[in-house]
């Protein structure tokens, strides 16, 4: 495969902060600038697929510029003889997004952490070391903005919901535009028009998931479609069961759709939140007492790292725009707001390796920092 020119480079003062990781314990790792485009496809959501750079191979096999080194170092880890064990990687790199009127080419370094069990130490050394990219580049108190996907995922679980509508707004919960217009849709399902492709529905029912889909490909190709806005056959097939569930589901009661907007509304520093946490959860009933625990947890290994717990910004309605998340997100911003977008992120994404061939389930979290904007920021502190 022929090698990649780039023209963006790390500064001096990012390779010191990537040999600080590397002291830190972190092996750093440099995965391929060209990679296969499925795994982003598949996993990063619609905010990373707008904005790849595809290409193919010589033998039809989509490839792409990676947009972002989370995939790369989880899929050379997995490849590993280290795969499943408890390891840490870092790097420093370019990565390639269409970003509008910016540079589609930017450096990021990072950290990913794989395998260890310690969720909450573990989340809590993300946030400390992604601190310290924003000060080792001249900004001592960047503001801290947090979530859990997690504590949404509990919540919907614990709901009487049709398993459809569970993924959807599991799925939504990242971009709240669609997150608030399921709810409407959701909330006014009895007193809509039964969708023609019902009877269908209806004869599918008790049939095995993986059955069903293979007859609506079947279906699919006999009509002669072969591909409908870059989706497969199987890829719409698994969309038209999928909406077709969705539109079958009763109506949300209006004190079910109150409850996870009273969730959603939680805000504060996270011990505040965790307080609301377990009196919304007694309230309803339901049960988030892991959720919050791991909550809790988080925040005294963050305090006990001599972070001012009391100025993060907590929020349950706080999401990154990426699938993969499972857990924890976070970003760190420009405290006098000159700079725009996050200066690092990050996150846990405990699901992902599962999804990229792993037999059993991997904990992971990482973060990345975007080196344009850090020097930005500090050069304008």
């Amino acid at each position: 495969m022929a090698s990649v020119t780039t023209t963006s480079q790390p500064d001096q003062r990012a390779e010191a902060l990537v040999a600080a990781y590397e002291r830190a314990g972190y092996r750093r790792i440099a995965p391929a600038i060209l990679q296969p485009a499925e795994p982003f496809l598949d996993l990063s959501g619609e905010d990373i697929r707008r904005r790849m750079f595809l290409t193919t191979d010589s033998e039809g096999r989509e490839l792409c510029l990676r947009p972002d080194l989370t995939i790369p170092v989880s899929c050379d880890y997995l490849g590993s003889a280290d795969a499943g064990k408890a390891q840490g990687f870092c790097y420093l790199g370019p990565v390639f997004r269409d970003r509008g009127q910016a540079s589609p080419e930017f450096v990021q370094a990072g950290i990913e952490s794989f395998g260890r069990t310690d969720l909450a130490a573990a989340d809590a050394e993300m946030l400390a070391l992604g601190l310290e990219a924003t000060s080792h580049y001249g900004i001592p108190a960047p503001e801290i903005r947090m979530g859990d996907v997690g504590l949404f995922s509990a919540l919907i679980a614990a709901l009487d919901l049709a398993p459809a509508w569970k993924r959807r707004l599991i799925k939504d919960f990242n971009r709240k535009t669609n997150l608030a217009h399921d709810l409407e849709k959701l909330t006014l399902a009895a007193h809509n028009k039964r969708p023609e492709y019902q009877g269908v529905l209806a004869a599918l029912t008790g049939s095995d998931p993986k059955g069903a889909q293979a007859l609506v490909s079947d279906l699919i190709s006999i009509a002669g479609i072969t591909t409908v806005g870059g989706r497969s056959v199987d890829e719409i097939a698994e969309r038209f069961l999928e909406q077709a569930a969705l539109g079958s589901a009763t109506a949300l009661p209006q004190e079910m759709r109150a409850l996870i907007e009273r969730f959603l509304a939680i805000a504060g520093s996270p011990d505040q939140a965790a307080a609301a946490l377990r009196a919304l959860a007694a309230d309803a009933k339901i049960a988030l007492g892991r959720e919050i625990e791991l909550l809790e947890n988080r925040t005294g290994f963050i305090a006990a790292r001599g972070i001012d717990v009391a100025s993060i910004r907590f929020s349950t309605s706080f999401g990154r725009g990426i699938d993969y998340y499972t857990g924890v997100v976070f970003e760190l911003h420009d405290p006098a707001t000159q700079v725009v977008g996050q200066l690092v992120a990050g996150g846990r994404y405990d699901g992902l390796l599962t999804r990229l061939g792993a037999k059993k389930l991997i904990p992971a979290v990482g973060f990345a920092a975007w080196i344009d904007r850090v020097a930005a920021c500090g050069g304008s502190l």
